[in-house]
Order: structure tokens, then C-alpha cells, then sequence
């Protein structure tokens, strides 16, 4: 009908058809289908044999037309062939925060369970930028590089979503996970635009903590918890050990929310040796599923769905992957969702029931289709300056006689050598002979007048490079400046 959403609905890999077919069973049940046409997609295994980006054509343009999917467990090839295409969508589509909500299940044992423990928290994660950007080089027979970037616009994007979420399901309080004591400028940048951000929510608590500090007590505390937003990879591992927190992925629905595209899916594996025997758990693509129910307005649906749930869970219902759950025969993939169908209606007895008097109609309005894909500027304005460079260099000889060299090099120019690395330790001009080196060295030169640096340009250092490549082989090259006269570059360990 010309008035329901529509959604692109990919139904995965291995267990991917059974575990959709039984949601959707239960969506039926519950009055979605009255106001949602899912328009299926080809995406997934059976794709990459034709098509090294596991989705058609086809895919690409429903998914672009509808505004939002909803996938089941994709698989990637392994050692070779395409990339994967949970990856895929998520930075093809600008989905740039990755929300995971883990909770406690009323017959899902975990060792907070038989402590009493409520575990009840969000995880936050920036989905686009970090390591992820997937660059890569083999720099020298021994080095390779992964270089990681970190933007002030990807940032405000991620901690806006985090705190915009807080507000909407009333969490108190917000925490950032970084490494800024370590890297100081990218995940300092992280840190400092958490802040930032966090003084237009002045109703919400915030605070920030160390990533190791943070898994620690996420394993010690989880109920210290109630919402965490860190980058890219710190949150990839943060989000699995959450989910072990309560019981597995099985039980850790995940959205992709961008602000034209979402993405809502199971994020646990395809599990092909289980495929087809209705041994399979739907309840993270089913929590995954009303997760966007909430997101496209339907509350009223989302609630009764949830309750449902709970009531089935604390009825001694589930299936084979659950693991040890009180002696209980496990049931089918089927049975267990047409349980949870047959519970609509029914309120849990082990928590608060969700109040199910909200809005059943659809309020999400897609956003008109960009024209470009650009985020806008969010640092202001500043100045900056050349003031010299750092050059990579792949050789193995001694430090000491590198720098010699490289100060002979460099001694009727206009810049100085003023320190040597490896491996991110200083080696020159002092350190340790303790230090073990690779062929790997960074050496950086500085202009000997810091009063030339206005009037610097590129032509002085491209000619220092130049001359530098003479005599050595270079693997990388790196401008060194100053905004508003502070540096816009790290020091080594040990300067």
C-alpha cells in the first residue's frame, strides 16, 4: 500500500532466512505489517559469487530509496574475494553511530544473574573513521602501517547521537571511553569534542574513563554504567565484551543510524552448521527489530513486542543456544516465536512492563537525498604555520650514524635535525642503546629560525625531501605545523 514505510529487508546468511521468517511472524502478530512494507533485497554469501560487493545493484538502490534496512546475519568471505558487507553498508551509507543496548534477561544465566546484578547499559560506537578507514602500507620488509584517522566532524556527529539517545530514553548519565593518556591527539580530539558537546545536555552526567580501566569495570561494576560512546575499534571490543556480559551476541541488538540511511541488524555469526534444524535464537535480530520499530515511531508496537518477549523468557521458553537454562526442554526456532506471538498482551512479572499506550503510527520522514556528501567544518577558524617536517626512512644502519648523515644532508638548508624515532621511542638525540630498532626510522627537521615559518611555504621542504631522497630510501612524508601556535604534531616516547 502506497502509505506503509517501506524497508529494505535482507534476510542474511545461514540462519539468516529462519530467524527473519520467525520475527516477522511475530511483526505480523503484533499490527506492524499494517504500517511497514519490507521489500526484500539480494545481499549476502550466494552474492559474492557474482559480485565481489555481496549486493546487487538492485539492493543498492532500494536500500538508497527506502532510508533504512533491516538485515540478518551476513557472511564474508574469508582470505580473499569481497569485503564485508556489514562494513560495507555502514561507511557507504554514512552510518556513523553504531548503538548497541545490552540488558539482562530473565533466563539467560550469566555470573550477574546469580549475583542479583542488573545489567543494563548502552554502548555508543563512531562507525565510519578510526582504523576502520581500512589504510594501509607495507613500509619497509619488516613495517607495515595502519594509519588512523580522527575527524572533529565525525566526532560531534557520534557524541550528538550518543546524548540525543540519553534524553530520548531519560539515561541520567554518559561516559566517554578513550586512550587519550596514550594518543594524545586523536583520541585527545575524541575526548575534547565529548566535552564540548556535552555542555549543550546539561541535564546529563558525564564523565570520561581510560578504555582498559573501562573493561575492567564494565566486568567488575556493569550496573556503574549506563551509556559509553567511544571510537571506532575501542568500541568493536567494548560492544563484544559487553555482549558477554549477558549471555552473548544471541541477545545484543544492534542499530546503525545515519542521517539518511540506517541500518538495523543481527550482528552475530550466520552459525551455518545449525542452519535449517530450528535450533536457532532470533532474539537479537527480534531486539535489533524494535529497536527500529522505535525508531520510525511505532512505540505502541515496540512495547507490547518487548513484553511479550520478557513474559516468554520468564515462562522457561527458549531455544537450543541459549545454553544451561533451568533444566528446560529447548523449543524451536518456530515455537519459540509463535510463543512470543501467542504473549502479546501479556505483561512480565520480573521487571516493570513497558507502558503500551504510546503512538502506533509511523512519525520517521526520510531526509531528502544529499547533493553532496560533505560535513561542514565544526572546528573554528584557525591559523597555521609550516614550521619543518618529518621524514620516514626504510634503512637499518645505527642511529648515530643516520643522524650524522642526515645533519650533513641538511646543513646548508634552512632546517635542522632535531630528533630521530623508532617505533614512536626516541633514539636521537639521546636515548638508550638498549633500544631496539627496525628499519623503520622517522626523522624529523625543524626550521633553525622559527621566525621564517610565516613566509615558509612548501618549496623549502619539498627541496629538503628531495635532497633527503637522494641518499635514502623514503616511505613517507609529513608536513609538521602549528595552529594558532600550538603543535599540530606528536612527540616521540622518551622526548
Amino acid at each position: 500500500m502506497p502509505d506503509k514505510l517501506r524497508i529494505a529487508l535482507a534476510e542474511g546468511d545461514g540462519i539468516g532466512p529462519e530467524i527473519t521468517t520467525a520475527v516477522l511472524r511475530i511483526f505480523d502478530a503484533a499490527g506492524v505489517m499494517s504500517a511497514i512494507d519490507f521489500v526484500p533485497v539480494e545481499m549476502g554469501q550466494r552474492v559474492f559469487d557474482r559480485d565481489t560487493r555481496g549486493m546487487t545493484d538492485e539492493a543498492i538502490q532500494t536500500v538508497e530509496d527506502c532510508g533504512l534496512i533491516y538485515k540478518g546475519p551476513m557472511g564474508t568471505p574469508i582470505g580473499g574475494g569481497g569485503k564485508s558487507i556489514n562494513v560495507s553498508l555502514r561507511k557507504m551509507y554514512g552510518a556513523f553511530a553504531n548503538i548497541r543496548h545490552f540488558q539482562a534477561l530473565p533466563g539467560v544465566e550469566t555470573v550477574y544473574s546469580k549475583a542479583g546484578v542488573d545489567v543494563d547499559f548502552y554502548v555508543v560506537r563512531e562507525n565510519i573513521e578510526d582504523t576502520y578507514g581500512g589504510i594501509e602500507h607495507r613500509l619497509t620488509n619488516d613495517v607495515v602501517e595502519c594509519k588512523r584517522l580522527i575527524s572533529a566532524p565525525g566526532c560531534d556527529q557520534v557524541h550528538r547521537q550518543a546524548f540525543e539517545t540519553a534524553r530520548r530514553l531519560g539515561i541520567r548519565s554518559v561516559h566517554c571511553g578513550h586512550k587519550a593518556n596514550i594518543m594524545k591527539m586523536s583520541d585527545g580530539l575524541f575526548l575534547d569534542r565529548f566535552r564540548r558537546m556535552a555542555s549543550e545536555y546539561p541535564e546529563i552526567e558525564t564523565g570520561d574513563v581510560i578504555i582498559d580501566a573501562l573493561c575492567m569495570n564494565l566486568v567488575l561494576r556493569p550496573q556503574n554504567y549506563r551509556m559509553v560512546v567511544l571510537p571506532n575499534l575501542q568500541g568493536d571490543i567494548v560492544s563484544d565484551l559487553a555482549a558477554g556480559l549477558v549471555g552473548g551476541l544471541g541477545f545484543a541488538p544492534s542499530a546503525n543510524i545515519g542521517h539518511h540511511i540506517s541500518i538495523f541488524e543481527a550482528v552475530h555469526g550466520t552459525a551455518p552448521d545449525i542452519a535449517g534444524k530450528g535450533l536457532a535464537n532470533p532474539t537479537s535480530l527480534l531486539l535489533s527489530g524494535l529497536m527500529m520499530l522505535r525508531h520510525v515511531g511505532l512505540l505502541k508496537q515496540a512495547a507490547s513486542i518487548e513484553n511479550a518477549l520478557i513474559a516468554t523468557l520468564e515462562s522457561g521458553i527458549h531455544t537450543a543456544d541459549f545454553g544451561h537454562h533451568l533444566g528446560t526442554d529447548p523449543a524451536s526456532t518456530d515455537t519459540y516465536a509463535d510463543t512470543i506471538a501467542a504473549n502479546l498482551g501479556k505483561k512480565p512479572t520480573t521487571r516493570e512492563p513497558l507502558p503500551e499506550s504510546a503512538s502506533d503510527k509511523v512519525t520517521f520522514e526520510r531526509a531528502e537525498r544529499p547533493r553532496h556528501n560533505t560535513l561542514l567544518r565544526t572546528f573554528e577558524t584557525t591559523r597555521s604555520v609550516c614550521v619543518g617536517c618529518d621524514i620516514y626512512l626504510d634503512t637499518t644502519i645505527s642511529p648515530q650514524e643516520l643522524a650524522e648523515r642526515l645533519k650533513a644532508i641538511c646543513a646548508t638548508t634552512r632546517f635542522e635535525l632535531t630528533l630521530m624515532s623508532n617505533r614512536g621511542t626516541q633514539v636521537w638525540p639521546t636515548g638508550s642503546v638498549y633500544t631496539e630498532v627496525v628499519d623503520y626510522y622517522r626523522v624529523r627537521f625543524e626550521l633553525r629560525d622559527m621566525h621564517d615559518a610565516p613566509s615558509l611555504g612548501q618549496s623549502p621542504i619539498i627541496a629538503l625531501l628531495d635532497r633527503i631522497a637522494e641518499k635514502f630510501l623514503v616511505t613517507d612524508f609529513q608536513p609538521l605545523r602549528q595552529y594558532d601556535g600550538i603543535r599540530g604534531y606528536s612527540l616521540a616516547q622518551g622526548q
